[in-house]
């Protein structure tokens, strides 16, 4: 069990869902022993939830450009100095919660962001998601109907055990799997199709050193990508889909690839 000094910056990502899994007993335990940072942490939750549900109905609009401009420092000098600093702070809590409240990342021109690696897991899924995902023909290398070569060949060749996850229950059926590039590294990618043929895919690499998860959109009418980065490996789910029932589904998958890599 991880054992280290907590703080309230842990709460927040906890809150957010980063937390790392492995040390997430030790907080829990630390939070029993600190009655303040327990509250603390129960209050933090409320407020976020508050303004989850303040914001529920502009979530998904275009952050106008003057309120963009103003956070990322491009509004007029004149016009900024006018404005107090609460405004400012306000304008800034308002981009993050449209770039994907809980601490997600969603990509919106780089507002909030650092090039990281996540990042680039994710671009490069997205970009193997647009080209192929649009193929009628040529979409995967191996197809469907010989699943037990292509996972063998794909983990093989990527370097770790690929069981590609079952998302029927979720409308979607495996298409097939092709190897890509992943800059120095190699990735598999899994794409499956639901009865409209709407397309998603699943983007694996063995060449992760980071612990980070969340959401990426490269445009803002592009496809997004929820991602994982976790103990030496990457994946990302893309696809067009609502961002709740993509999340759902990454879910599942996530959860299946895990216990392929356990087993």
């Amino acid at each position: 069990m991880i054992r280290r000094d907590f703080s309230e910056r842990d709460i927040h990502m906890a809150l957010d869902g980063e937390l790392p899994a492995d040390e997430r007993i030790a907080y829990d335990a630390w939070l029993d022993a600190n009655p303040e940072m327990k509250a603390r942490s129960v209050r933090f939750a409320a407020d976020r939830d508050a303004m989850r549900a303040a914001l529920a109905g502009v979530l998904d609009e275009t952050v106008p450009a003057r309120l963009r401009n103003v956070v990322l420092g491009d509004a007029p000098a004149k016009a900024a100095a006018l404005r107090p600093r609460w405004w400012l702070a306000a304008a800034a809590a308002v981009l993050l919660a449209a770039g994907g409240l809980g601490g997600y990342l969603a990509g919106i021109g780089g507002v909030g962001r650092e090039d990281q690696a996540e990042d680039q897991l994710a671009e490069q899924a997205i970009a193997a998601h647009v080209i192929y995902a649009a193929e009628k023909r040529h979409a995967v290398e191996v197809p469907a109907n010989d699943k037990d070569h292509l996972q063998t060949w794909l983990s093989d060749r990527v370097g770790l055990k690929l069981v590609a996850p079952d998302l029927t229950a979720n409308g979607f059926q495996l298409i097939g799997g092709r190897l890509l590039p992943a800059g120095e590294a190699k990735a598999a990618m899994l794409l499956y199709e639901d009865d409209k043929g709407e397309r998603i895919s699943l983007f694996v690499t063995a060449e992760s050193t980071e612990n980070a998860k969340g959401t990426y959109a490269s445009a803002q009418d592009g496809p997004q990508a929820v991602y994982w980065l976790d103990k030496g490996y990457g994946c990302a789910v893309v696809g067009s889909l609502p961002r709740e029932q993509l999340a759902i589904v990454a879910k599942s998958a996530y959860g299946q690839l895990l216990a392929g890599l356990a087993s």
